[in-house]
């Protein structure tokens, strides 16, 4: 399916240029967001996963100054990853109940591809890119890997949460103080589809000076 989008641009007849825009579009149009509930294993093999960061690494970067960063999770460190969920929870509520813990703990197991997402949004020599150009930067190599991995054939989703702030969770991945935690991604095999929901028209969003 995507053989026609790897030929460059100069060298694409107008039907081969028209062919990779309708399999692009329809890519884009299948895409769904997963949550981590529904997706298992088999997840992406070690080859697809480069497929994923090299997706990433096409996102436009002002200055080039590279200002984010992936922290993938491994099965070894799901375990780590569940005890920080659950003392996030009691940082926020120290009274939560066992059931709730319980709760928070296995998120941490769940969709066989697991990663955080990381903004730099300051802190470096490039005082001139302001934060919000960083975040769509992010948001663009997040992007590039939710298409590539519906390309792989798999489900996809962006995962965040009040979660992200806490400090047993920017411990464990070890943020500096001028990171963000954004959000995770998650990538797995559809458990089970559900039904696609009606996107906006370019009507609902597209204004004309």
């Amino acid at each position: 399916m995507l053989q026609a989008l790897h030929i460059t641009s100069v060298s694409m007849t107008l039907a081969e240029q028209i062919e990779a825009a309708e399999l692009v579009c329809e890519l884009v149009s299948r895409r769904q967001q997963v949550s981590p509930k529904r997706l298992v294993a088999p997840g992406p093999t070690p080859k697809q996963i480069d497929q994923l960061w090299k997706a990433a690494a096409q996102a436009p970067d002002h200055g080039l100054i590279l200002p984010w960063r992936f922290i993938q999770v491994s099965d070894a460190a799901r375990d780590e990853l569940g005890a920080a969920f659950e003392q996030a929870l009691l940082e926020r509520d120290p009274a939560a109940t066992q059931m709730q813990r319980e709760d928070a703990r296995a998120k941490a197991a769940r969709a066989p591809f697991l990663a955080l997402a990381v903004s730099r949004l300051e802190g470096d020599d490039h005082a001139e890119i302001p934060a919000t150009e960083r975040l769509v930067s992010l948001g663009c190599a997040l992007q590039n890997m939710l298409l590539m991995a519906q390309a792989q054939g798999f489900g996809a989703g962006l995962v965040s949460g009040q979660a992200m702030d806490a400090v047993a969770l920017r411990t464990l991945f070890g943020l500096s103080s001028h990171e963000k935690a954004v959000c995770f991604i998650v990538i797995g095999t559809v458990l089970k589809a559900k039904a696609s929901r009606v996107r906006p028209t370019a009507a609902d969003f597209v204004n004309l000076l």
